[in-house]
């Protein structure tokens, strides 16, 4: 990628990073607690609205945009704050729901028929093994049951990503709010139910400050300008280019958890974060990419590229040649009116 495309690729790791950390403020207002569910709700109501009536639908069936906006949005964000309403700290959040790389590689294998290489394997593998190592850490300090609601947002991520795969829609934007609309009514409806409707309208009637900036900023930064960028880079290179720049959102998650919270990771948490990022590098990136291309295979490609576009030119312009220009077998042939006025001349 050129630098200036590079550069955006960083801000949304950098936004995507700091986007845990925005939660654990909102979710924690001055010691009070906001109910979870409701909290996603209101994020994506602010995704949605007025977003909705300026994107087009995107090109693919109502099916598809339910099945993102239940798994990618909603199950994804919703067992995300449920844990870490529970405890789960910001900074390993952002590190542990880096395994949907590895859930949605083992499940293109299993949905799509994609095979997983041998490293994308080995990738699995290593990380499986720094979420043992990170959930065995865990469980010494703190109940692991958080972190397994992570993992489980994680897979309800890597889900949504086969879902999206599918539905190959052109316009990342246009899926990410039309199928946000899916997520606060049910969402809404399960914070009623689980947290009550006493608790959910005092929620609403005092609602911090710092809260409604944390569901604006996630609203706006994490999912708008963050998947607006990410989804045009998508776009314009190829996804081994793009995807690697992921490995960076625990490395800014965990390290303004630390700055913002106070969060210090145990030894376990550390080792076992860099076999999982380690997991990860093995999965997505190619060793294809860091290979420089012959200049000689660069200015090959520049004329092969001219000549294309010269002969796209020359087909476009073949009809018009065509009319204008006599077939050969009529070009030595006189009109009618020609041949009349030669025998005029010559019978004058």
């Amino acid at each position: 990628m050129n630098p200036r495309h590079s550069a955006l690729a960083l801000l949304v790791a950098v936004l995507w990073g700091v986007n845990f950390v925005a939660i654990d403020l909102g979710l924690h207002p001055d010691g009070a607690e906001m109910p979870p569910l409701l909290f996603v709700a209101m994020r994506f109501t602010l995704v949605v609205f007025p977003c909705i009536f300026f994107i087009r639908k995107p090109e693919v069936s109502w099916k598809a945009i339910i099945g993102v906006g239940l798994l990618m949005s909603a199950g994804q964000f919703g067992l995300l704050y449920l844990a870490m309403a529970l405890g789960m700290p910001a900074g390993l959040a952002s590190l542990v729901l880096q395994a949907q790389v590895l859930l949605t590689v083992l499940l293109a294998a299993g949905f799509l028929g994609e095979r997983p290489s041998r490293l994308q394997f080995a990738g699995v593998v290593l990380g499986v093994a720094g979420l043992a190592v990170v959930a065995v850490g865990r469980s010494l300090v703190a109940p692991v049951l958080p972190l397994m609601i992570v993992l489980a947002a994680a897979l309800s991520w890597a889900a949504g990503n086969i879902v999206a795969r599918k539905a190959k829609a052109a316009s990342g934007l246009g899926l990410v709010v039309w199928s946000g609309a899916v997520v606060p009514l049910p969402l809404l409806g399960l914070s009623l139910l689980v947290d009550g409707p006493g608790a959910v309208s005092q929620a609403l009637l005092e609602v911090q400050p710092v809260t409604l900036l944390s569901a604006l900023y996630t609203a706006v930064f994490g999912s708008l300008v963050g998947y607006g960028i990410w989804n045009r880079l998508l776009g314009l290179y190829p996804s081994s280019a793009v995807v690697p720049f992921t490995l960076l959102v625990p490395v800014v998650g965990m390290t303004t958890a630390w700055l913002v919270l106070s969060e210090v990771p145990t030894p376990a948490e550390v080792t076992g974060g860099l076999l999982l990022l380690a997991g990860v590098a093995t999965a997505v990136l190619r060793p294809g990419n860091f290979r420089r291309r012959d200049p000689r295979q660069r200015a090959q490609r520049r004329v092969d590229v001219r000549a294309g576009g010269r002969a796209d030119v020359a087909a476009d312009l073949a009809p018009d040649l065509a009319a204008a220009v006599p077939p050969a077998e009529e070009a030595g042939r006189l009109s009618p009116e020609d041949a009349a006025r030669g025998a005029r001349t010559r019978a004058d």
